[in-house]
């Protein structure tokens, strides 16, 4: 719309100049060191628009290599982005070599060669091809050297991702080894010792995830959770070093189930018995858990009738409690209170067969004289272990 405006208004002043240039010409002389160019208006407007269109068409001669240039790079810049969206839905798609291969075509010429390069690394290891998957991760380093990290990290995530462990750890000790170290790197050692149950490495790292605020808080918690069982585990040969190693499980972790039945086993296992049924029966209070019940069972204080007690009065709450019906037979056994133990004990088989309730059943009934009535209780607990093992295959079955 503007152009045709200014064309119009061009087109009009043309039209009012060309009326007084047609009455009068006019005369131009130009004199230059002796030479001397007469001419009307209109010849030297013609003149002078020849030598603009002489100068215009020499500059567009000029500039065309390098515009010719800039075009074809710009080309080859769609045409590898293309192979680039088109590799990565071959990948998506399972075509893992071909989508390899578009990936790295060309992609030196990429806008973003690093990211063909570890995608095709990628693509390299989903098809098990390890020294291919460095190479290119080696490529990706030579195009683009100061993104290393990046490189790096992508290099340990597909190592751990095909167990080569070692090989991993030494790649994220050098990342983490350097000026200012790398969150990432620590974050990805720490879940590398979690998988392989490295516990007091990761132990050793989990003050700086901490502070780096990563991984996410439930990751995090349950890493932690898991070292704090090994620990309260590993001291169960050693009395004293039970209570230090739950004054260093955190306080907002202290009410975890697993960490609690680490806790009061570690205490049953070095003979604070006392103490483990104190603590037992305390947690039990604002967490009810079938495995902090069977604990209560299982571990003997030095009043065993003032825990049986504990349990019939639990029992008024609970009274369909598996584990503990199961607890209170076995405090009966304890004190040698057999018809109450029995009873327990089938009440408990009738809200559940469990192997230890049957277990448990079979001992009192040998303690009664009852030979046969054992046997048959061992047995049918057998059977339940057995049920719950997965099935062998057979001669014929194929692998």
């Amino acid at each position: 719309m503007k152009f045709t405006i200014l064309l119009i208004v061009a087109l009009a002043l043309g039209a009012v100049a060309a009326q007084f240039l047609v009455a009068d010409p006019g005369y131009v002389a130009i004199d230059f060191r002796g030479y001397t160019v007469e001419t009307t208006v209109p010849g030297l407007v013609l003149i002078l628009l020849g030598v603009f269109l002489l100068v215009w068409i020499t500059l567009k001669i000029i500039r065309a290599p390098r515009r010719m240039g800039e075009a074809a790079a710009a080309y080859r810049g769609r045409r590898a982005g293309q192979r680039f969206t088109q590799g990565l839905i071959e990948i998506a798609e399972g075509n893992y070599s071909k989508g390899e291969r578009l990936l790295t075509r060309g992609a030196a010429k990429a806008d973003a060669p690093l990211l063909n390069y570890l995608a095709a690394a990628r693509a390299a290891q989903l098809q098990n091809q390890d020294a291919r998957r460095d190479n290119w991760l080696k490529r990706a380093y030579e195009q683009q050297p100061e993104a290393s990290n990046a490189i790096l990290l992508t290099q340990a995530e597909l190592q751990i991702a095909h167990e080569q462990y070692e090989l991993a750890q030494a790649t994220l000790r050098q990342l983490d080894e350097q000026e200012g170290g790398n969150g990432q790197a620590v974050v990805l050692l720490a879940r590398l010792f979690h998988e392989r149950k490295e516990w007091q490495q990761l132990g050793a790292l989990l003050p700086r995830l901490q502070r780096l605020g990563r991984p996410d808080k439930s990751t995090l918690d349950q890493w932690s959770v898991d070292y704090h069982e090994f620990t309260l585990s590993d001291t169960a040969s050693h009395a004293g070093d039970v209570p230090r190693a739950w004054e260093d499980v955190p306080k907002h972790l202290k009410k975890q189930t697993p960490l609690q039945i680490a806790y009061i086993s570690a205490l049953a296992a070095t003979g604070l018995s006392n103490k483990a049924v104190i603590e037992v029966k305390q947690m039990l209070k604002s967490n009810w858990q079938p495995g902090l019940v069977r604990l209560f069972g299982k571990t003997l204080s030095e009043d065993p009738s003032s825990q049986l007690q504990q349990a019939e009065k639990w029992l008024s709450k609970h009274p369909d409690d598996h584990e503990l019906l199961l607890a209170a037979g076995r405090l009966c056994i304890a004190t040698e209170l057999w018809g109450k133990a029995r009873s327990y004990l089938e009440s408990a088989l009738a809200t559940q067969h469990s192997p230890e309730a049957f277990a448990t059943f079979g001992q009192l009934l040998t303690q009664l004289g009852e030979s046969g009535a054992a046997a048959e209780a061992y047995r049918n607990g057998l059977q339940l272990i057995e049920s719950d093992r997965p099935a062998l295959p057979g001669p014929d079955s194929k692998t």
